[in-house]
């Protein structure tokens, strides 16, 4: 970016934390990307449609290359990926006290996948400039990509963690001082010149046309919860809501006293609820609105974090109570330790806000808190896992109030977005609306 390209970025995997970092830097929305819950063909055109208006794409990876859904394919791995959009892999190497390995590690890299073309390869946590002339005597002679720079260990760079992951944008924003000093330490470390002389032109072969928009008369505000409490979304389903006829309206939980004017729904996505459940506690007169909201019957739609916002009380990790919507009946606490993480297959059992009986959508959950007592209301998901293992119940309905610990993405089942903005419709305007027949983003 300080070199003055235009910077787009992607995100391999079920992540919300990293991309907001990278959104940050390049100031566009950085885009998942995701071999699991997403087709080849939707991955493909995310990624070709978002490449048009910039000079550069860079894709973070997940977990090690080749590390994906299990030990015998490449299904879901940043390598698959990686040949599906046809882009070169700049492997990075965690040296930390390692020496003469490091070739063999390399080595073994290189030729695993002959189908994977490299950029070259940096070293990570190096120890000294030594270190790296060390390294690169390595290489030589074993390997065919070129080292194309060290990193030294340095603190000054770190971000903060914590349960989830990394701090997020929201509660650790990037600086325009820290961002500098990381483009300082990647132009000393790195040989940028080299690196960008690899890269090929990458020519989209896919229609990347955006999905027609549906008339203004036929559009609904959405209010969408957005602040340090609640901000893990896919920029993909906010894009299939606005394409499906959404005005979309963010607001806080925490800091404003009302839910914007005119909505015709809300749609709450996960975040940190238990790190801000005592202001969210306080802002009692817009806990008390979401909940006559959802007794009148608005399409309300809640992942995780907005799970736990709908639910009757919050028990933090230092087991302080806090009252949330009421919403649902059931409460939820915080843990010391993951209560679950995967990726999931729902299929609707029933009619929902996000579409008919039948419908199947994919996603992923993971969360440290779990619900309390027993749930009595009967869960409209049948939810399987990427195991295939025993089907179980999830999803909670109440009136048209919608929450779940799953975080889907709409990439999957493009027809929910088009079900969750037609029922914001229909709670606006209760009669049929016939310009609305004729539009699917599909």
């Amino acid at each position: 970016m300080r070199r003055g390209f235009r910077v787009v970025s992607f995100k391999v995997g079920p992540d919300f934390i990293d991309p907001g970092h990278h959104t940050r830097i390049t100031g566009s929305a950085c885009r998942n990307l995701d071999g699991w819950m997403l087709s080849k063909s939707c991955n493909q055109k995310i990624f070709s449609h978002h490449i048009q208006s910039a000079d550069l794409a860079v894709v973070e990876g997940v977990m090690g290359l080749f590390d994906g859904y299990d030990g015998k394919s490449e299904a879901g791995s940043t390598a698959q990926m990686a040949k599906w959009l046809n882009l070169p892999v700049l492997l990075a190497v965690n040296a930390k006290s390692m020496a003469r390995s490091a070739a063999a590690v390399v080595y073994g890299f290189e030729k695993f996948d002959p189908d994977l073309r490299f950029s070259g390869v940096i070293f990570n946590q190096l120890g000294s400039a030594r270190h790296l002339n060390y390294l690169k005597e390595a290489l030589s002679d074993h390997v065919q990509m070129p080292c194309l720079g060290g990193l030294l260990k340095n603190a000054d760079i770190a971000i903060p963690e914590r349960h989830l992951g990394l701090v997020t944008l929201q509660d650790h924003p990037l600086s325009p001082s820290a961002i500098n000093l990381l483009a300082d330490f990647i132009e000393s470390s790195v040989d940028m010149d080299a690196l960008l002389a690899s890269f090929s032109d990458i020519h989209a072969d896919q229609e990347t046309a955006p999905s027609p928009r549906p008339p203004e008369s036929v559009r609904v505000k959405i209010g969408v919860a957005m602040d340090q409490a609640f901000c893990f979304y896919y920029p993909d389903n906010l894009d299939a809501l606005a394409a499906a006829g959404a005005e979309l309206v963010p607001f806080s939980p925490i800091a404003d006293s009302s839910l914007p004017e005119e909505l015709g729904g809300i749609y709450l996505g996960g975040g940190y609820p238990e790190l801000h459940a005592e202001k969210l506690a306080a802002n009692s007169q817009l806990r008390f609105q979401i909940l006559a909201s959802s007794l009148k019957g608005m399409p309300i739609y809640a992942e995780c974090g907005g799970l736990m916002y709908l639910c009757t009380e919050l028990t933090d990790m230092d087991g302080r109570n806090h009252p949330m919507t009421g919403c649902f009946s059931f409460s939820t606490r915080m843990l010391k330790r993951l209560k679950t993480l995967g990726y999931r297959e729902i299929t609707l059992k029933k009619n929902t806000i996000l579409g008919q009986a039948g419908q199947k959508i994919r996603g992923h959950e993971f969360h440290y808190s779990e619900i309390i007592p027993a749930v009595e209301v009967p869960g409209v998901y049948a939810v399987t896992s990427r195991f295939d293992e025993s089907e179980t119940e999830e999803g909670f309905q109440v009136n048209n109030t919608l929450g779940s610990y799953i975080h889907l993405h709409f990439g999957s089942q493009p027809k929910a977005a088009t079900a969750f903005v037609q029922a914001c419709l229909q709670h606006c305007y209760p009669l049929p609306i016939t310009q609305q027949e004729h539009h699917d983003p599909q």
